[in-house]
């Protein structure tokens, strides 16, 4: 599962601290990427990485997020983008 993944998250995932906690997730595991808010409410992003098992830490992770939050579905598909190094917050 290495390579890098776009997720979109919904359910009650903004106003959480959802995008905070993701990224020190994320540089915590070494992962690259960046995260964001969407209109609809969603959260979406990309990760990145070699090490399939950080990875898929992360997509377990992403399937309850912090404390507050209410994860209603994880949408997870390869991607082609390059996820660059680190990982953001994007406006």
């Amino acid at each position: 599962m290495g390579g890098s993944y776009r997720f979109v998250v919904r359910g009650r995932v903004q106003g959480v601290g959802f995008r905070a906690a993701a990224q020190g997730k994320a540089l915590f595991l070494g992962l690259n990427g960046w995260i964001r808010n969407r209109d609809d409410g969603a959260v979406e992003g990309v990760v990145g990485s070699e090490d399939a098992q950080l990875v898929e830490r992360f997509r377990d992770w992403l399937t309850h997020g912090p404390p507050g939050a209410r994860v209603a579905h994880l949408d997870w598909q390869p991607a082609a983008e390059d996820p660059g190094e680190g990982f953001r917050i994007r406006d």
